[in-house]
């Protein structure tokens, strides 16, 4: 969220599915951020802040970042789900702070 991780899901794939995207039956699991993947978003994040990116979502399998998804990153309503953060209200806050 505008440059800082607020969130991670774990993505598993449905039975005889090997995509893990939800819109094809994959379900999120609760899932803590590893320090691979904080040190991935502090090292990201400051350029997606600098390019104007608000809201992106990343994939990453084992320690590597495979993906930077920023027309439809998913996860908003499993992340707060799981007790995480409101990463709906977090998005208008970011976008009512530049206005």
């Amino acid at each position: 969220m505008d440059g800082v991780a607020v969130g991670a899901i774990n993505r598993v794939p449905a039975d005889g599915e090997a995509r893990s995207n939800m819109h094809v039956g994959g379900r999120a699991e609760a899932i803590g951020m590893t320090a691979r993947e904080h040190e991935i978003c502090e090292r990201i994040g400051p350029a997606l802040k600098e390019r104007g990116f608000i809201f992106v979502g990343i994939d990453v399998i084992g320690d590597f970042m495979t993906e930077i998804n920023v027309t439809s990153p998913t996860g908003i309503r499993e992340v707060q789900k799981f007790g995480g953060a409101d990463i709906a209200s977090l998005i208008w806050d970011a976008i009512e702070s530049k206005v």
